[in-house]
């Protein structure tokens, strides 16, 4: 079963690390990779985890995965808290 609580993907401090950098352009594996000290594949298993919570969108370009911020899954975030400020 997976987990598609945002909040608990962005608990952890590599997603988090993560979703900074593509805030600042979309990357593919490799260029996400070359900034933590984990390896590839387990920077693969964070973005799908963020994927599945609809945080991150993946788009095919040849043979490389580009990733980047989806913003409308932010904005569910921002509607749940939102309710704690009105």
């Amino acid at each position: 079963m997976t987990n598609t609580d945002p909040f608990s993907a962005i608990a952890d401090p590599n997603r988090r690390h993560l979703l900074e950098e593509l805030r600042r352009a979309p990357k593919t594996v490799n260029d996400l990779a070359r900034g933590l000290p984990i390896s590839r594949p387990a920077v693969s298993q964070h973005l799908k985890a963020l994927l599945e919570c609809d945080l991150v969108t993946v788009e095919a370009d040849g043979t490389r995965r580009i990733y980047s911020v989806n913003a409308k899954g932010f904005d569910k975030m921002n509607i749940w808290l939102d309710q704690f400020w009105a």
